[in-house]
């Protein structure tokens, strides 16, 4: 049984049951409005009929996220990891030791506006999913009875950059391939992985962390089975995930490149191909492949795009050729198809549109020759 009751300006409920023959009660404020209250405790009372029993000890919600991401989070990718550890951080600066049993949806919100300020909506909305996650096992686990997150609203006050911004179309990637093949050298190694990143679609610490036994040049193919840690140089790690590890075709022309480039270098510790001896994480760097990405890029006068959007440009093109979606995925190294279809949203709106006109046109040139 429910009883309610308002406190200042905020509503209270208390569901009064039994547990081994003993009275027990559990109690939870700051709701807006009665209803908010009442259909809470309808909650609590439903989770009590199918046996689950309600932890009324408060628990602090930065703490039992902490010990969540810990628990379930360990296994990820390093940069996974790192970022549901950021989004740790943001719980315990916002809502410091508050128990997860006192917050509700309007606080809830409250911290997602206030850190929606000077961020993209994409940002707020990746931070919802990692808390949203852990607020589902608190409730299977009795914890809290309410989804606060349920409701939540991706409030941001910074434009999320457009995705067409994000990669090049396919005339640009042409010249800026053009210009890579006809300009590779020893001497700038960036160029080479410049212009095997365009042409495979991996991920720069997956291109970092190739080594010269991956390179199959009697099939142009490469296997990807590990990255490297460009950022913090402890050496190779795995993939994102297990979909990652993949082998793909590559253009004959660029592996051709690559066989004659692995006759002149030489020897490489760890067999890395993009070993660098003044670099502190012992791999090209991200910032300078990013800068001589850029160099070259207004050298064409071309807007400039990270090395990272030659993933993206690499994925919408084939996408956009005619490429399923389904090999495209597998080729990238994405967890599922969801993930595909996600990222590249715009190209299959573009390719939906240029369908249907297709669809409409089917009949017309041959209504047109019996005229």
């Amino acid at each position: 049984m429910a009883s309610f009751v308002k406190r200042g300006k905020t509503w209270q409920y208390t569901v009064s049951h039994y547990i081994d023959g003993k009275p027990s009660h559990i109690r939870k404020g700051g709701f807006r409005t009665k209803p908010e209250a009442v259909a809470a405790a309808k909650e609590v009372e439903y989770q009590l009929t199918k046996g689950h029993v309600t932890i009324t000890k408060n628990t602090a919600f930065s703490e039992y996220f902490k010990n969540w991401v810990e628990l379930y989070k360990v296994g990820k990718h390093k940069t996974t990891y790192t970022r549901y550890m950021n989004s740790v951080d943001r719980v315990k600066e916002y809502f410091k030791d508050i128990p997860i049993q006192k917050i509700t949806s309007n606080e809830y919100q409250k911290f997602l506006n206030e850190y929606g300020v000077g961020k993209s909506r994409e940002t707020v909305r990746k931070l919802n999913t990692h808390i949203r996650s852990c607020v589902r096992d608190a409730i299977e686990e009795g914890y809290i009875s309410v989804d606060f997150t349920r409701k939540a609203e991706f409030n941001a006050t910074k434009s999320a950059k457009k995705s067409e911004e994000k990669h090049l179309d396919f005339d640009e990637s042409i010249r800026l391939y053009e210009t890579l093949l006809s300009n590779v050298s020893k001497e700038s190694m960036s160029s080479y992985l410049l212009l095997l990143g365009l042409v495979s679609g991996l991920r720069f610490g997956e291109l970092v962390g190739l080594t010269f036994d991956k390179f199959d040049f009697e099939a142009n193919t490469l296997k990807v089975e590990q990255s490297w840690d460009y950022k913090d140089g402890t050496g190779f790690g795995p993939l994102k995930n297990e979909q990652s590890k993949r082998t793909i075709s590559i253009d004959d022309v660029v592996m051709s490149k690559f066989e004659e480039l692995f006759k002149i270098l030489p020897d490489h510790p760890f067999d890395l191909v993009f070993f660098s001896r003044i670099s502190k994480v012992s791999v090209l760097s991200n910032e300078g492949v990013n800068k001589a990405l850029k160099n070259i890029l207004l050298q064409l006068n071309i807007k400039p795009i990270s090395v990272h959007g030659l993933r993206h440009t690499h994925a919408s093109i084939l996408l956009y050729q005619g490429a399923s979606i389904n090999s495209v995925s597998e080729r990238l190294g994405h967890s599922d198809i969801q993930t595909t279809q996600d990222h590249y949203a715009h190209v299959l709106k573009e390719m939906k549109e240029r369908d249907e006109k297709i669809a409409v046109n089917m009949f017309k040139k041959h209504k047109e020759d019996l005229v």
